[in-house]
């Protein structure tokens, strides 16, 4: 007994302080030949500049963690997803870190997965039910709600805006927007929404703007509930003429989610205002960092942890670690009481992709 506890004093410095229960028995029966625990990652996709980052990102994070993994992409279709599950099942990985995009359609296999005793992490997405061992995700409704924030600052609470919303089968999707909506309806009741589906779809947020913008050239502001639309919106901007320096009055002020390089590029050059930024390496680091900790049998429970975010209880059985995601601005100035960090700021991501 006092191996054990000597044993579990030395937790590694990624450990969090919600850790409660720290070492359990061996795990060489989760172990590859080389030692290494087998995991396996499913990629959501490869379209966005984002995800390919977390891609990147993920197998650096492995090797530090001392993981072997098995990866593969279900490019947005949950019936792929739940394939490439069956596939890790037989290759015999003793956890799955995934990112289901369609948050409803993804319990069964979740609830498989259970019964053979595989934990699962799930990033940047919550199942609408189902169990697994740790969510890993920053607050999506404080996303919509640092966008709403900021856009009725910039506005004056008066005015029209449009909101490109993801896919609304995803809780992020329905989280910023839904956010976005209340916060708007309570403190900026001047301004009126208009929201536009566009399913994470590039060519149909640009459509949609367009559409909008000739109906209503008064518009003024635009929510992209991802980097997804920025391409697209930055394109019509252009050819109406409306992609120029915020200190013309033509401006149209622009937030968007994710905090990607091109991003972060956008805002130093006056073309859009602000991002949230969402910690695509962060994501790929404690998604891995959790499957360890489960292969070692340890648990968690909500509280604040020592990598500066909160583990909360989303519901029985179910925890998330909601990770720390910084509204992003040209001046790393305060709007509605929300700060921001400098679009320059070396601690972002976006500025340290190699």
């Amino acid at each position: 007994m006092r191996l054990r506890t000597a044993l579990c004093s030395t937790v590694s410095a990624l450990s969090a302080l919600a850790l409660v229960s720290a070492c359990s028995g061996s795990s060489g029966s989760a172990s590859t030949a080389g030692g290494k625990p087998l995991v396996g990652v499913d990629y959501p996709r490869s379209d966005t500049d984002f995800w390919n980052s977390y891609i990147k990102y993920t197998p650096e994070y492995g090797k530090k963690l001392g993981l072997s993994l098995k990866t593969t992409n279900s490019q947005n279709d949950v019936a792929k997803l739940t394939a490439n599950a069956q596939t890790f099942i037989s290759q015999g990985v003793k956890g799955i870190a995934m990112a289901p995009q369609d948050t409803a359609a993804i319990a069964p296999t979740l609830s498989q997965l259970a019964a053979k005793k595989i934990p699962v992490v799930t990033v940047d997405t919550r199942p609408d039910s189902g169990d697994v061992y740790m969510v890993v995700r920053a607050d999506n409704r404080a996303y919509g709600e640092k966008a709403c924030k900021y856009l009725g600052t910039k506005l004056g609470g008066k005015g029209k805006v449009v909101m490109l919303e993801g896919g609304l089968d995803s809780i992020n999707g329905r989280d910023r927007t839904e956010a976005f909506n209340e916060c708007m309806k309570a403190d900026y009741p001047g301004i009126k929404v208009f929201g536009e589906a566009t399913n994470w779809d590039g060519a149909v947020a640009a459509q949609k703007l367009q559409t909008d913008l000739t109906a209503h050239p008064d518009i003024k502001g635009i929510y992209m509930e991802s980097s997804f639309a920025l391409a697209g919106s930055l394109q019509v901007l252009k050819q109406k003429g409306l992609l120029v320096s915020p200190s013309d009055k033509k401006h149209v002020f622009v937030v968007s989610n994710d905090g990607i390089p091109e991003e972060l590029k956008a805002i130093a050059a006056g073309q859009i205002d602000a991002t949230v930024s969402q910690p695509a390496d962060l994501y790929a680091k404690y998604a891995l960092y959790y499957l360890k900790a489960a292969i070692d049998g340890k648990t968690f429970k909500p509280g604040k942890t020592d990598h500066g975010s909160t583990i909360i209880q989303v519901r029985k059985g179910l925890l998330e670690d909601q990770l720390a995601a910084p509204l992003v601005t040209a001046d790393g100035g305060t709007y509605g009481g929300v700060a921001s960090v400098k679009s320059d700021d070396t601690s972002l991501w976006g500025n340290n992709l190699s």
